[in-house]
């Protein structure tokens, strides 16, 4: 197979080339990225692999999507502007990467001939569902700008699944973290930020309580259901959509103490306002992965938190 990796610069698409190029039924793995929130550096190991390709380029330019698409295939699509926090402050900016830049996807895939997209959805479209743990079948009214543009992800997949003959997977991931997940800069996610603060000394500060509570997520799990939606065995003409999660959840609180105590560090946090369009409990339902694709989760967060502070 040959595999195009949008966002492969960024945290997540990163760790998913690394595992494509570890497999010897991958001939061949292409990334497109624009650089705007990945890293050259996050890459920068597989440049001299004769089986991976780099494609400079926006997704919201339908000619470098096509660009990208030749000879591919099937996509993973992992290029977005995250953050719920940077959406509300640049809801035009969000929607520009997040809705068109993944309709010119979808276009480019239809026109190329690419019968496989699988790609990142996100936990957020749940918004104000107040029912726990979260099953795939009910969703309820969105709380951010950027849960907006991942729903609206999700109404196209389905409408180009049944219109084109082509099967789409989308991935409802639940707070990952991992390895190169960038720590820096006003929308950095909890876990890289509390890892700093606890390499650093410096206080971090928790929105809330603490007792806010996420599914959190080890990136293996996302990499692995990636793979699966790309070589899996499911049907054509067909939208499906999966939650990406442990099946657990953990509060804030919780996650800063394990990574105080694997550090070593000695402060305590401060604790602030929650949020605007912050979802406060957070709980995923992994059985319908589980019997479609064979997901079988790693919820180990201890062993993970413990692997990311070694890792450098």
């Amino acid at each position: 197979m040959k595999i195009l990796v949008t966002g492969g610069a960024g945290f997540i698409g990163s760790n998913l080339v690394k595992a494509l190029l570890d497999r010897d039924d991958i001939h061949l793995v292409r990334v497109l990225d624009n650089f705007a929130t990945g890293h050259l550096s996050n890459i920068e190991e597989f440049l001299d692999n004769p089986r991976f390709e780099l494609v400079e380029g926006d997704i919201r330019n339908i000619d470098d999507c096509m660009k990208a698409c030749n000879g591919i295939d099937a996509v993973s699509h992992q290029a977005a502007l995250g953050s719920v926090p940077r959406s509300i402050a640049d809801p035009i900016n969000s929607h520009n990467v997040n809705v068109n830049g993944f309709l010119n996807m979808l276009e480019a895939v239809r026109a190329k001939g690419i019968k496989r997209f699988v790609y990142a959805s996100s936990s957020s479209v749940y918004g104000d569902l107040n029912e726990s743990p979260k099953v795939e079948t009910r969703v309820g009214k969105v709380l951010s700008p950027y849960a907006a543009t991942k729903m609206t992800n999700e109404l196209y997949a389905e409408a180009y699944s049944k219109n084109y003959n082509l099967t789409i997977a989308g991935f409802r991931y639940f707070n990952v973290f991992g390895p190169k997940q960038d720590p820096n800069g006003p929308y950095a996610a909890v876990i890289p930020l509390f890892m700093k603060a606890a390499k650093t000394n410096v206080p971090p500060t928790i929105n809330g309580d603490g007792s806010i509570t996420r599914d959190f997520t080890p990136v293996v799990n996302v990499v692995n259901m990636n793979i699966l939606g790309l070589t899996g065995n499911l049907e054509g003409s067909k939208h499906y959509v999966f939650n990406v999660a442990c099946g657990a959840t953990t509060d804030l609180l919780s996650i800063w103490n394990m990574i105080k105590e694997i550090t070593g560090s000695t402060v305590d946090p401060i604790f602030g306002a929650v949020r605007n369009g912050d979802i406060l409990f957070s709980l995923a339902d992994v059985t319908h992965a589980k019997e479609v694709l064979g997901y079988e989760p790693n919820g180990d967060l201890r062993k993970a938190l413990k692997f990311l502070a070694e890792y450098r």
